[in-house]
């Protein structure tokens, strides 16, 4: 991220339309992970009607064993085919999660450097403006100099105060 450096830092618009735009793509990315989380609820549904499914196959297993056993094995193979598929599909969803998630921390991190660096920099030059200006000197002027005000004709402002004659020469 670059910005424009002004006068006493960096341009505040750029700064604030950097980290809005860092918020959004945040809140994006928290929105995924939450969605990542919701796929892995409905996963453990599908896990728990599976585990129902089997469950009901070993139920008919208790029933006639010539008629009931070729529909159970039919039955137990498919439960076992969704169950692996299910199984795969929510390996998939926490993958996904992590690198979402694994995403959004290194994104934060960069940002949060980012922003440090810009506030160091920010510092270093503000400690160098004040080093220049306490090398500065100014003379004090004295309070009975005139000042340039005094040399203007028809002004009442001078050396005397309002009443003093105006100095010589102009009259």
């Amino acid at each position: 991220m670059r910005f424009s450096v002004v006068e006493t830092g960096y341009d505040q618009r750029q700064v604030d339309y950097c980290l809005d735009e860092l918020g959004i793509r945040l809140s994006r990315l928290a929105a995924r992970a939450e969605g990542a989380a919701g796929a892995t609820r409905e996963w453990d549904e599908i896990r728990q009607e599976a585990a129902w499914l089997s469950g009901l196959l070993q139920r008919l297993d208790l029933g006639d064993a010539t008629t009931t056993r070729p529909a159970g094995e039919a039955v137990r193979r498919e439960a076992a085919e969704i169950l692996a598929q299910a199984r795969a599909e929510l390996d998939d969803a926490r993958e996904e999660a992590r690198l979402v998630r694994e995403r959004a921390y290194a994104e934060a991190v960069q940002t949060r450097r980012d922003v440090e660096a810009a506030l160091d920099a920010r510092r270093r030059r503000e400690e160098r403006v004040d080093e220049i200006l306490d090398q500065l000197t100014a003379d004090q002027v004295p309070v009975d100099t005139p000042t340039a005000a005094a040399g203007v004709p028809g002004s009442r402002v001078g050396v005397g105060g309002l009443d003093a004659e105006p100095p010589p020469g102009r009259r």
